[in-house]
This record gives C-alpha cells, structure tokens and sequence, in this order.
C-alpha cells in the first residue's frame, strides 16, 4: 500500500496519524463529494530537483491538499517523491514545503488545504559554498571581540570611502562603525571570495578568513579571491593578498585549519559578525551552534546549480536548526563538486552576505532575520518565504537539547563515510589536526 509523504509535525516531532492513509484515488475524491474537479495548483521546482521534472521551474498539479498535490506530481514524474524524500516515509527535516511562501507545518501539514492558483514550494536545503575548504568537526568563553577604535578619518579615506560617506544612511560616523567593526568568512571559495572583496573595499576593520585548502584549477571558474598565478597557494594566504591589493589597511587574519567543534569557539569569539560559506552541513551546523552559544550574529548563504540561498540570524531570535532541523542523509542533496554550480551565481549570493552585514553595522533597513531569500537564476526569479523561531528547536527552543557542541561529522553522516569528494576532504582534514594537535 502506497502511504504517501508522511507529514512530521516539526513541534512535536511525531508523525500525524492522518498522513498513514493513502493518498486519495479518484473514488476516494468522489466519495468526498468533490468530483474530479480538483484544485489546480502550481508547484515550484527548485534546480537541483529538476532533472526529474524535465528541467521544469513550475509543474501544474490537481489535488485537495498538499498531499493530493505532491502524489500528482510523483505520478506524473515517477522518481519525484524518491528524490525528495529519500527511503523514508516522513517529510525530511532537511526538506521545507510552502504554501504560497507560508511553511506548511505552521499550517495543517501535508492536510492543508489548497485553492486554485495557489503555489506550493519544496525547498531543501543546501550546502554548497562552492569552497571546496571550509570544514566541520571545548567550550571557550565568550569573550568580546577587539574593538578598533577609529577617529578621524585621514584625508586618504575621506577620498577612499567618499562614496559612502555622503550618504545619509553612512556618513562619517557610519563609515567609522564599518572600520571598527570585524566579520568572520567561513570558507575562502565561491560565496567567501565576493564577500571578502566587498567588505574590504567597504573598509571592514578586521576580516578573519577560514579555509584550509589550496587553490585549484578549478576553484577560478567562480572564486574572484584568486588568479592562475595562486595555484597550489594555501587559499587563505591568496585570499590575504587579494584583500591587501584592495585596501592595504584592512586587517586580514588567516585561519589555515579546519573549522572543528575544538577550535571554533576560539575562532569565532573574537569577531563581531559570521559569515557562513561553507561547503558542507556539518560546517553549517557548527557554525550556527557555536554562533547560539557565543550569541554572534551569523549571516547564511549557500549555492547549487543556478539556486541560491541567504538569510540572517540574531542572537536569541532563532536559529540554522529552526529552519533545518537536521541535516540530509548522505548524498540525498549533491554538492556542487557534484552537480556543479553557474560561477556568476557566487558574486550575486556572496553580495547579498556581505549587504546584510554592512546593513547590521549601520543598523540602516530591514534585515532578512526572519526571511530566507530564495534565487532562482535561471528564471531570474528573487522570492522570500517567511521562517519563525521554533520553540521546540532543539537548539534555541523552549527545552533545549543540545546545549554544547558535538562530534557534528558523526551527526551528519560521517560515521557511515561521505559521498562527495568535498565533505570527505573536510573529514579528512578535521582528524589530521586532531591527531597533530
């Protein structure tokens, strides 16, 4: 019997009973009194799903619910559900589905009721940060960053930074927060390489820059850090004199290590914002975990193929878990050393990171804290669904249970071996330092 897509109530972490029923036939719809005259409803195909939709953006399906909708679609594109929800039976926590940008289990799960016209969305997450360098896998305490005190502003970067500061949202006092201030790069790569250079050329004071690879042929299809010349250069080294080319007077400390639950409250404690352009999700989840208990502002984006996603989380105000409460399993969602990744891509993500964090310098405009800014480049598309702060996140929830840091390479799989060349890299690296430490 075909139980369909079970719906895991994300509060209460218990699968509805009704989802163990099958989807709908023809007969069951009538006997509901409602025909065949089923709601059409768009569904939206994000690119690295595709590939089973015939390279379809939007497949038009009939159902009553969520449910019906998903079930059509698996029947017309057989292998669809597979793809999406893997060998199991309940909706994956790595997975979110929206209702006309609304998520689904602040709703009445995969129940809920659809109208015609509406658009369901199925949103995974991805890891990519085209790096190839950023990695996962002690508490220390959380110690204020250095603040750099500027004051006033020399002739050379009155000209230098002129262009902001005869903004009224900047001006001279705005443009001496952006010097004082420091930010953290997780990954010298694809989404790390235009933030690094717009932050530099912005004046950020300090720049901290963690990646423990060298730069490869082909990294320079998308990573604007470095140049034929930095091939098999430490990144984080090539990273520090692109920056330098720049603007000579930002500081630039190189973190040439893999981002460990070891060092990476050390690391992030000495900096005021975070960055998040890791490869892999047990980077991204160490680093939001560490960002919660070092209450750092983190500032998340990740590519794949021609789709990109940012977001912005406040200390207290919700977390990476809230959104994904676990990660994938192994090789469920492809890495971009898999599916690849369109290198303009990085520069219009990596550009929004750095936008957001200058912004929360400033404290000018709306934030994306409580957006997640989806990217769709082939359709030219920017759309934003809302997300909430859980009370049930295991993290920064109501009952917490994860309050430290934990072997996140294990959680994420790699007690059973990685299946991309990328995360196995990282792997690898993590234990080499341990094992010298």
């Amino acid at each position: 019997m075909d139980h369909g897509h079970l719906h895991l109530d994300r509060n209460t972490g218990t699968v509805d009973p009704l989802s163990h029923l099958p989807y709908p036939t023809t007969n069951t719809r009538l006997a509901r009194g409602g025909g065949t005259d089923m709601p059409a409803v768009s569904v939206y195909i994000p690119t690295p799903f595709r590939k089973m939709t015939g390279n379809r953006q939007h497949v038009e399906a009939e159902g009553a619910d969520i449910g019906e909708v998903l079930a059509n679609v698996d029947k017309q594109f057989p292998g669809f559900r597979s793809l999406v929800f893997g060998s199991g039976e309940e909706v994956p926590a790595h997975i979110n589905i929206y209702l006309n940008k609304q998520e689904i289990s602040s709703l009445q799960g995969i129940q809920t009721k659809v109208s015609e016209g509406d658009e369901v969305a199925v949103i995974p997450a991805l890891a990519g940060g085209a790096g190839d360098g950023a990695s996962q896998n002690g508490t220390a305490p959380n110690a204020a960053a250095p603040r750099k005190r500027i004051g006033a502003l020399t002739a050379e970067q009155v000209n230098r930074y002129s262009r902001h500061i005869i903004m009224p949202q900047v001006g001279p006092s705005g443009q001496r927060k952006i010097m004082e201030s420091s930010v953290l790069i997780i990954g010298a790569g694809g989404l790390g390489s235009p933030i690094a250079v717009y932050l530099a050329l912005a004046g950020i004071g300090k720049i901290g820059i963690v990646d423990f690879d060298t730069v490869d042929i082909s990294n320079l299809q998308r990573q604007i850090l470095h140049q034929n010349d930095d091939i098999g250069k430490h990144k984080a080294e090539s990273a520090k004199e692109t920056i330098h080319a720049y603007n000579p007077d930002v500081e630039v400390v190189t973190h040439k290590v893999p981002i460990t639950s070891d060092n990476s409250m050390d690391i992030i404690s000495g900096y005021d914002y975070v960055i998040n352009g890791a490869d892999n999700f047990a980077a991204r989840y160490l680093v939001n975990d560490t960002c919660f208990f070092l209450k750092k502002p983190l500032i998340d984006g990740s590519i794949l193929l021609f789709d990109g996603q940012v977001t912005v989380y406040l200390p207290d105000k919700g977390c990476y878990r809230c959104l994904y409460p676990a990660p994938p399993p192994p090789g469920m969602v492809p890495s971009c050393a898999e599916a690849g990744v369109l290198g303009a891509l990085c520069g219009t993500v990596g550009t929004i990171q750095a936008t957001e964090v200058l912004k929360l310098i400033l404290g000018v405009g709306d934030s994306l804290h409580g957006r997640l800014m989806l990217y769709d480049a082939l359709a030219m598309e920017f759309r934003q669904v809302r997300i909430r702060k859980d009370p049930n996140c295991v993290l920064c929830g109501e009952n917490p249970t994860v309050t430290a840091l934990i072997d996140y390479d294990a959680w994420c799989g790699g007690a059973f071996g990685h299946t991309n060349e990328e995360e196995q890299k990282a792997a690898d690296a993590a234990k080499a330092l341990k094992a010298n430490a």
